[in-house]
């Protein structure tokens, strides 16, 4: 019996070759079963959401069948409560995005939205895999719809970013996957029972006994390959020019979804399996997300396109989930998690507005934005509750992660109070940008965004003040138990 994991996984890319039929006689065809499709995957997610079993560590919904048995490779995925937070955002981010793109999505319907459910079932895929192999093919079926995106639905220097996307993803891929295999061929001599293996659990197992030089050089591979994705300092010059020329939809999926991937690697397949290894690398790893934060949030301050700031807001951002991912604390891990939750969903809902801006201004000049206000003042007024949960402030769900990711860092060394810099950086760029749209004269007429756009932006508002105001159903009853058993 095919379970409910599955069906999350492959419907969307089973519904993707229909999709790309009958969108290419009838545009909007293509965009009720994009929109459709998301909207059940997300229904889906919500059941797996009710029938998980919460203050219990361990693999839940757990499905197995062969493949190449004889070569270690196995159809095995399953969720725990470092993934099922990441799986509700992929569904919930994708059904808006696909929403937002209904309108700023003006042609190639049918290729659009074939490729955007093939995205979604990759992520997807990523969140869920408990096999290597099986993780790396959704990893790369992910970049192959990113791509096009940029290249063909982008801006004016799609080409380039496209490209530079391209090259950037791909080989951190590469070091990546030349990691699983050393791993792979190390763990799988006779020394160890039962033959080679990808499969996660029996890796988990068997690392212990390897050799701490081959821990640290797996370990070592795996985090540039995952750290390209992040992307962290100086691994991330491919993030702004992506962001700048893709769509502001494509943006929710990059920023909210894909830099997603890089953290969740580096959770669970370097700091779950190499604890030895980490305990030996942490001040590197850990230095390097400090870094991370203070220059993103430094280089933002300095940018004028709004896109751009936002997408350096996510460098900076992204920097947290590598500080407390490797402080190696429950506190720290467990902020890091929440942090990729809480991050896609307020820089979602920046870059989709970014785009609705530049919709009704013809502009992404901040110093051209000035007086918004007065011409869109509904979306305005909701800029500005996305600015304060981007800046961390108390009753939006990144102050808890920010928090308990600063927390993890200052228990380990007080050398990491340093840290603080990074947010007090944010709210100085975001009170800038504020400042430019919302308190100079109006700009023109009115011209506000359309009911249904409005309704997208508040869906992203509504989980943040929820789980800022009441973390516990996510923090307590999912993510803490799974961190805690490791």
């Amino acid at each position: 019996m095919i379970g409910l994991l599955s069906i999350a996984i492959f419907l969307p890319a089973v519904l993707a070759a229909p999709t790309f039929l009958l969108g290419r006689k009838n545009p909007k065809m293509a965009k009720i079963l994009g929109v459709g499709t998301t909207a059940i995957v997300f229904a889906i997610s919500i059941l797996i959401l009710i029938v998980f079993q919460y203050g219990q560590a361990g693999f839940q919904l757990s499905e197995s069948l062969p493949w190449a048995r004889s070569f270690g490779l196995n159809y095995k995925v399953g969720i725990d409560g470092i993934s099922l937070p990441l799986l509700m955002i992929a569904t919930f981010l994708s059904l808006l995005s696909a929403a937002g793109s209904w309108d700023q999505i003006t042609f190639r319907h049918a290729e659009y939205y074939a490729l955007f459910l093939i995205f979604e079932t990759g992520i997807i895929g990523v969140f869920t895999s408990l096999n290597l192999i099986l993780f790396y093919l959704f990893w790369e079926i992910v970049l192959i719809p990113m791509f096009f995106f940029i290249g063909i639905w982008g801006g004016p220097r799609r080409k380039y970013a496209s490209l530079k996307f391209l090259i950037f993803t791909y080989s951190g891929s590469a070091v990546m996957l030349f990691g699983f295999l050393a791993l792979y061929a190390w763990t799988g001599t006779s020394a160890y029972p039962g033959g080679p293996s990808f499969d996660y659990d029996v890796l988990a197992a068997r690392i212990p006994n390897l050799a701490l030089p081959l821990q640290l050089a797996v370990a070592i591979t795996t985090f540039v390959g995952f750290a390209v994705k992040l992307p962290i300092f100086p691994l991330h010059t491919w993030l702004p020019d992506a962001h700048v020329e893709a769509p502001a939809p494509v943006s929710v999926l990059l920023a909210g979804l894909l830099l997603k991937m890089g953290g969740y690697g580096l959770i669970r397949y370097n700091l779950l399996l190499f604890p030895k290894a980490v305990s030996v690398l942490w001040p590197y790893f850990t230095t390097i997300g400090l870094i991370t934060m203070i220059y993103g949030a430094s280089v933002a301050l300095v940018a004028r396109d709004i896109k751009r700031m936002i997408a350096l807001t996510s460098v900076n951002h992204m920097g947290y989930v590598l500080l407390g991912a490797f402080t190696a604390t429950v506190a720290g891990v467990s902020g890091a998690v929440f942090q990729m939750f809480s991050h896609g969903l307020a820089v979602g809902m920046l870059f989709l507005m970014s785009g609705y801006i530049h919709e009704h201004t013809g502009t992404r000049n901040i110093d051209e934005l000035k007086g918004l206000r007065g011409k869109m003042p509904q979306t305005v007024s909701l800029l500005f509750l996305a600015s304060l949960a981007a800046m961390a402030v108390p009753g939006f769900a990144n102050f808890i992660s920010e928090y308990l990711v600063i927390q993890g860092a200052l228990s380990v060394s007080y050398l990491f109070a340093i840290a603080i810099v990074a947010p007090a950086l944010t709210v100085g760029y975001f009170l800038w940008m504020l400042r430019r749209v919302a308190m100079t004269p109006p700009m023109g007429p009115k011209n506000e965004l359309h009911l249904h756009s409005i309704l997208i932006l508040v869906a992203f508002l509504v989980p943040l003040l929820i789980f800022g105001v009441y973390p516990p159903p996510i923090l307590g009853s999912v993510i803490a138990p799974t961190v805690e058993k490791w």
